[in-house]
């Protein structure tokens, strides 16, 4: 008769996780040593001040800096940049908070955020252009008598 080999597995659990850790640990699953599951409940609306603070800098480097953006509208000082992405980020808060209708609806309140600071770093930039802009001219090159 032929022999068989079997083998053994042997596996460890994980001790339980602590109290202060489940608010940064994904769910784990049930065990004999946790029967208990972890749930984690995420809310991505409202952002913490960190992520704010992340979105305004975000802002000022591409405000400041060469990008997409900066090649057809230019780009802003340092400090001009610093104050208009702390007016976009704040303006697009203060809209997507203004449509929160529950609790439940943070993905859509998430996406207005988003589209009015694009939508308002669009506008601030073009704004920016039509200032530095010249006058607009005639047909014969002169500036219009009109604007004068």
């Amino acid at each position: 008769m032929a022999e068989t080999e079997t083998e053994t597995i042997t596996t460890t659990s994980t001790p339980p996780i602590s109290e202060t850790e489940t608010s940064t640990t994904l769910p784990t699953m049930e065990t004999e040593k946790n029967p208990n599951p972890v749930t984690i409940s995420l809310r991505i609306w409202p952002p913490t001040q960190k992520t704010r603070d992340a979105v305004i800098n975000r802002l000022i480097e591409t405000l400041s800096t060469e990008s997409i953006l900066s090649k057809r509208f230019g780009t802003l000082d340092s400090e001009e940049a610093s104050s208009v992405a702390k007016s976009i980020e704040d303006e697009a808060y203060a809209v997507a908070s203004a449509a929160v209708v529950s609790e439940d609806d943070g993905i859509e309140i998430l996406k207005a955020y988003s589209k009015e600071i694009s939508k308002r770093m669009l506008e601030s930039v073009k704004a920016k252009t039509n200032v530095a802009s010249p006058p607009p001219k005639d047909g014969d090159g002169t500036a219009d008598s009109s604007e004068a």
